[in-house]
């Protein structure tokens, strides 16, 4: 038995040794990208480019005749989160970027599903280059949105991706619900 103790008491006082030595011949860590001026934006950015081709293509994926649908008479039917989406973005992106939104002619959930999705590409392509200017420098300041309470701009930011988060979540269930499965649980093509 003292044999094996032996041995490991000299394994453990090795390990230390031969740890640095690994350490010693480890490839160089690779250089960091400069770090951004702007992350917070930066960040919406990427999230927006994320999420608007799998809100779309899950507006795409509902056949037409579903559009009606919703999984119980209180929630909204999958037309209602298009109008909802659309005019959500050209509100909210309007507001982060400190930009008048569009003035488009009103579209509502008897569009058709060709409509609906029309719209939504329409005012993520507005968020698109709304957004592509902002920056971080106005984070703070203050703004309104819903009713008599103040927004911060970060805040706005934080609830425009909650909302496209929200929503992609409702519409896979949605889809689920109906067949068809959604754009961000198919199969990956290399």
């Amino acid at each position: 038995m003292q044999p094996r103790i032996y041995a490991v008491a000299l394994a453990l006082a090795a390990l230390p040794g031969a740890l640095a030595g690994q350490a010693a011949t480890a490839a160089p860590a690779p250089a960091r990208a400069a770090a951004s001026p702007s992350p917070v934006a930066d960040a919406l950015r990427a999230m927006e480019h994320r999420y608007a081709p799998n809100l779309i293509a899950a507006a795409e994926a509902m056949p037409a005749e579903k559009f009606s649908y919703a999984p119980t008479p209180a929630q909204m039917s999958f037309a209602h989160i298009q109008t909802h989406l659309a005019e959500g973005n050209d509100f909210l992106c309007g507001k982060i970027a400190g930009v008048a939104a569009p003035t488009r002619t009103p579209v509502d959930t008897t569009a058709g599903k060709d409509k609906l999705v029309a719209r939504l590409k329409e005012t993520f392509a507005f968020c698109d280059s709304a957004l592509a200017k902002v920056d971080d420098t106005k984070l703070g300041e203050q703004m309104t949105l819903f009713g008599p309470n103040p927004y911060t701009r970060a805040m706005t930011i934080l609830i425009t991706v909650g909302d496209w988060l929200d929503h992609y979540s409702q519409e896979a269930n949605y889809l689920r619900l109906n067949g068809v499965l959604p754009p961000t649980a198919r199969p990956r093509t290399p």
